[in-house]
């Protein structure tokens, strides 16, 4: 697909909006391969569906020649990203910072194409540890104050009194000398993000450079029906969850985000987008059917037909026929005795007590088939046993 047009237009299926669009159609319409800007803070990664929007939209790209940029911010980092945040932000410690960005390198890949012809890492330390005083105070004056104070969280902070750092301040202005320094053609991001990149667009135009387009990317609300897919409401599609989680997490879906997941999050013609959210709409049988076929695209997308197809009968076996899964994860215990609670929290390490009580009070527990209602109670589990906890969560027990 070469044509700039249908380009934009297999791009405007996850956009919001594009800024600069003309701009973009001119270079596409030059077959010179763009550089793509693709710019992360080194902190914690923990990707998930409504990230991989703007991804694909890169390997889209990227199929088609052209050059993603992946910009590790290690500098930037430091300062501390200030966007949805009412207070400063910690500082890492640069061994933090290199962790984090191995593992981000890790999870794009699972999108991105890391072959040289069409992906470089690039880091800002590069430009800004070389870069004098008398340069970055001239890089402030290309900004006023007025204009970093039309960010509304800024706004929002003064207006509450909370401080603002001078470091946090600069944040905006470090990310948008980034689009300069990289010679950035183009940048997809969140809304939230906006801002910042439009600061690029002001450095590239103030230095004597083309300015990049900036394109925003579809936001959808999270597995819960509510705010964006979020860790801290843990109401998302992690992209490292392995295929049976991906699909059982889509099947919790509420009716009426079937259509919107379907067209953001699959490669489904549109049509079937459609269809897939009609059939939605009518709910019952018809809604369980629509997302299972939602389930099974998504986890094509990223594991394969033959993957998705498995987990498919998987799902029927089990929730249709009330059968177990044939594989499980194991959990090792010893022989002292166990309460309900204790041996949840071997099998859920990662939950609260808290989260693991509601299970318990809802039935939501059991072992080989028998409920287990009361936390305190003890608990006899045999070498082999099964224990089950949630809709779609199995282990087995040995005994060590």
């Amino acid at each position: 697909m070469n044509d700039a047009q249908a380009v934009i237009d297999r791009l405007r299926r996850t956009t919001d909006s594009i800024v600069g669009e003309a701009d973009l159609r001119t270079r596409l319409e030059s077959g010179r391969p763009l550089r793509i800007k693709y710019g992360v803070d080194c902190t914690a990664p923990d990707l998930h569906l409504g990230h991989a929007v703007n991804l694909w939209m890169m390997r889209a790209l990227q199929d088609l020649g052209h050059t993603v940029v992946f910009l590790l911010g290690d500098l930037t980092t430091r300062i501390g990203d200030p966007t949805g945040r009412s207070e400063t932000r910690p500082m890492l410690s640069p061994e933090e910072i290199e962790v984090n960005a191995t593992a981000f390198l890790e999870q794009v890949s699972l999108v991105l194409r890391t072959d040289p012809e069409v992906f470089e890492v690039r880091r800002n330390s590069e430009w800004y540890d070389a870069m004098d005083v008398a340069t970055l105070l001239g890089l402030f004056a290309h900004v006023t104050q007025a204009q970093l104070m039309a960010r509304d969280m800024f706004r929002a902070r003064v207006a509450a009194g909370r401080e603002i750092a001078l470091h946090e301040l600069t944040y905006p202005v470090l990310q948008g000398y980034d689009s300069f320094a990289l010679r950035s053609d183009l940048t997809i991001v969140g809304t939230d993000q906006l801002f910042n990149e439009l600061l690029g667009r002001h450095f590239q135009q103030r230095l004597g450079a083309d300015p990049q387009v900036v394109i925003t990317s579809t936001i959808t609300p999270g597995l819960d029906g509510g705010p964006k897919q979020s860790k801290s409401l843990n109401n998302y599609v992690a992209l490292t969850d392995p295929p049976r989680e991906k699909f059982g997490k889509l099947m919790s879906l509420p009716d009426d985000l079937v259509e919107t997941y379907a067209r953001v999050y699959t490669e489904l013609p549109m049509d079937a987008v459609a269809a897939l959210g009609s059939a939605a709409a009518v709910g019952g049988p018809a809604a369980r059917d629509a997302k299972l076929k939602l389930a099974a695209a998504v986890v094509t997308r990223y594991h394969g037909a033959g993957t998705a197809r498995a987990e498919l009968d998987a799902f029927h076996r089990v929730f249709s026929e009330r059968a177990e899964p044939a594989e499980m994860p194991e959990v090792v215990v010893g022989h002292e005795p166990l309460t309900t609670l204790e041996l949840l929290a071997v099998v859920r390490p990662g939950d609260s007590k808290s989260e693991l009580r509601r299970l318990i009070r809802q039935g939501a527990v059991s072992v080989d088939g028998t409920k287990l209602t009361d936390a305190e109670a003890a608990v006899q589990v045999a070498d082999g046993a099964v224990v089950r906890s949630g809709k779609r969560t199995w282990h087995r027990v040995r005994r060590n």
